[in-house]
């Protein structure tokens, strides 16, 4: 099943496209559709998944047909579609059913991450930690058990044997900053190391706390790029903020992101030597608790 998030933007892209070459505004294309300006400009935005009758009635309201007609319905179907993580409503939040759905039909992966360790690599006992954490900050707006059997889920997707490559610069300060239980850091760590070692697609390289990035500023965000393999679907990016996430399409903008990824996978430690500094990490700190396995 193609990404029905990335399948929407096409569309939105499809619809203001139509409705310019009219002449029309999103009021004048809404009086001609009978629907709500809203609801035209919440379908340009990609902020509401698309009805295929409506989309056909709109099509037809603008004298659209053959091919084009038929690559703009088979868009809203596939746009509409409803992927697993639908089925979790808003129990695991909105911003993980938006990199769920763009993890499952992606090629690539490519994440810098230096607020969290990877979600979709996260281990059950450092998931329950991060709840504990959100928690500090105020009313939760997911259900925890949901949201846990969700990442899970999201990670078996990932290691599914056509799942896309995946990589992820990891900032070292958040091993040392995030304020969960040794315990939990420690399951996390091996959880990470054990999945990469057995999946040579995963990646894990670690951008020490000294490390140089030069050519540039340094990142000032978390962020994640997709790429798929469909020509149509071009490359995403997706910035971490404190609220909301934002996501790029426009080229120039992705660049940008790709650039600064390239920057900072060359500034970090390869892929075997993260490994071994991971486990080095996981068993300085169980000796530390008195806990190594």
């Amino acid at each position: 099943m193609p990404s029905p998030y990335v399948r929407r933007r096409r569309l939105a892209v499809e619809i203001r496209k139509l409705r310019e070459s009219r002449g029309l505004t999103t009021d004048g294309l809404a009086r001609l559709v009978f629907h709500s300006r809203t609801k035209i400009t919440r379908l340009e935005n990609v902020q509401i998944r698309p009805d295929l009758i409506e989309i056909m009635n709109l099509l037809d309201a603008l004298d659209v047909t053959g091919t084009q007609y038929d690559r703009i319905c088979q868009l809203a179907r596939e746009a509409g579609q409803k992927g697993w993580w639908d089925r979790y409503g808003v129990s695991m939040g909105p911003r993980q059913k938006l990199y769920a759905d763009l993890e499952y039909n992606s090629d690539t992966v490519s994440e810098y991450n230096q607020t969290v360790m990877p979600a979709v690599l996260q281990a059950p006992e450092f998931i329950a930690a991060l709840v504990d954490l959100d928690r500090c900050q105020g009313k939760l707006d997911y259900v925890p058990e949901r949201m846990t059997e969700a990442r899970m889920r999201r990670q078996s997707e990932l290691l599914r044997p056509d799942g896309p490559s995946y990589e992820t610069v990891l900032d070292e300060c958040v091993i040392h900053r995030l304020a969960v239980p040794a315990q939990a850091k420690i399951a996390q760590l091996r959880h990470m190391i054990g999945v990469v070692s057995e999946t040579e697609r995963i990646s894990v390289r670690v951008l020490r706390y000294d490390a140089v990035l030069p050519g540039g500023f340094l990142p000032k965000s978390a962020f994640y790029l997709y790429t798929f393999a469909e020509a149509g679907d071009s490359p995403i990016a997706v910035i971490d903020t404190v609220t909301t996430d934002l996501v790029l399409t426009q080229k120039e903008e992705v660049a940008r992101y790709a650039g600064i990824y390239d920057r900072v996978r060359a500034a970090a430690l390869s892929r075997e030597d993260s490994m071994t500094f991971l486990d080095q990490v996981a068993n300085r700190l169980a000796d530390q608790t008195g806990s190594r396995a």
